[in-house]
């Protein structure tokens, strides 16, 4: 517990272990602000617009990997109540939490500091993490879910969601319907980051560069800047906006779109005023799914062989700030 970010921040400076190399560092923070991922307004996608909102989705996919959806149909009130839970969560006594805290990663429910790889990494990450499954089963899931404060509900409505872009996703494609349906998005799982504020925001980073390993992600970002997206050789800021969810294609739907649609890698930067707290919803195939390029879109050549994603994983959490590295285990040799 006592390594948790937000136990001992307070007053403190930041610690050399927590500085990153200056070729990482966000440095003095500058970004485009005129120029963000797009926007899609969902409420716009009955009818004769279909269509259109299901190119717009696909070609942000295909140009940013990233893109923000409005009117999606998850009730205002809802994820306001849902986020208020989550940041009520890590404001509670540290006795509270304990009973959550663990350094084993294979622990289904538990609340962590930094990454994945703690014990190993060099520089450690200005953030602490709270993650748990909720997908399949969920009245499985929700028996590890943490009693205090109370339950939050907006998994079911962050699933339907992603199922709902999963399946304009497939028909941008050319994919039978339902095809992510089934083992391809049976798990789904919670991942809250709380980063508070940081003495030196210029010298470390709340989440370095990376992918997400999985199919989609469902992200709910709050109301504070953070999120960053490397786009043509440039970092551009994600701005929050109310009522919204992120998207973000994950390295599996790369690959089964043989590289059609991109994974790209992000990152999240700290403030030295605000604490800011995010809830993404990694929607990711079961363990022992095959994954391999969609037959109808290979083309002159699969771009990557078949594998089970599970061992997709093993190879993603020791290489996990170094995309290429891990996406190249997997590529077609022929």
């Amino acid at each position: 517990m006592e390594k948790l970010v937000s136990s001992w921040y307070k007053n403190k400076p930041l610690p050399e272990s927590y500085i990153f190399p200056p070729e990482t560092r966000p440095g003095n923070l500058t970004v485009p602000t005129c120029k963000t991922i797009p926007v899609i307004d969902l409420g716009k996608a009955e009818g004769r617009n279909r269509t259109r909102i299901v190119q717009q989705i696909c070609k942000a996919s295909e140009e940013y990997g990233f893109f923000q959806v409005v009117n999606h149909g998850v009730p205002e009130d809802l994820m306001k109540e849902s986020m208020d839970v989550l940041k009520e969560f890590f404001e509670m006594p540290a006795e509270d939490k304990a009973v959550l805290y663990s350094e084993d990663p294979r622990n289904r429910c538990r609340l962590s500091t930094s990454s994945v790889n703690y014990a190993r990494e060099k520089v450690h990450h200005w953030r602490d993490n709270l993650r748990h499954p909720c997908l399949p089963g969920l009245e499985d899931c929700i028996q590890l879910w943490p009693q205090k404060p109370i339950r939050y509900r907006f998994s079911i409505e962050a699933k339907k969601l992603g199922s709902r872009i999963l399946e304009f996703v497939a028909e941008g494609l050319g994919l039978e319907p339902g095809y992510f349906g089934g083992e391809l998005s049976e798990f789904m799982q919670l991942s809250v980051n709380h980063y508070p504020p940081c003495p030196d925001p210029s010298l470390t980073l709340g989440i370095a560069q990376h992918c997400d390993p999985n199919l989609v992600t469902i992200l709910h970002q709050g109301d504070v800047n953070g999120l960053q997206v490397f786009n043509n050789g440039e970092w551009i800021r994600v701005e929050p906006l109310q009522n919204a969810f992120v998207v973000n294609i994950g390295n599996q739907l790369q690959i089964i779109s043989n590289d059609k649609l991109k994974s790209v890698e992000h990152r999240v930067v700290t403030n030295s005023n605000l604490a800011r707290t995010s809830a993404a919803f990694f929607i990711a195939p079961s363990g022992d799914s095959i994954i391999e390029p969609a037959k109808s879109l290979i083309g002159q050549a699969s771009l990557y062989r078949a594998f089970e994603f599970k061992d997709f994983l093993l190879h993603y959490f020791p290489n996990l700030e170094n995309n290429d590295v891990v996406m190249e285990r997997f590529r077609s040799q022929a």
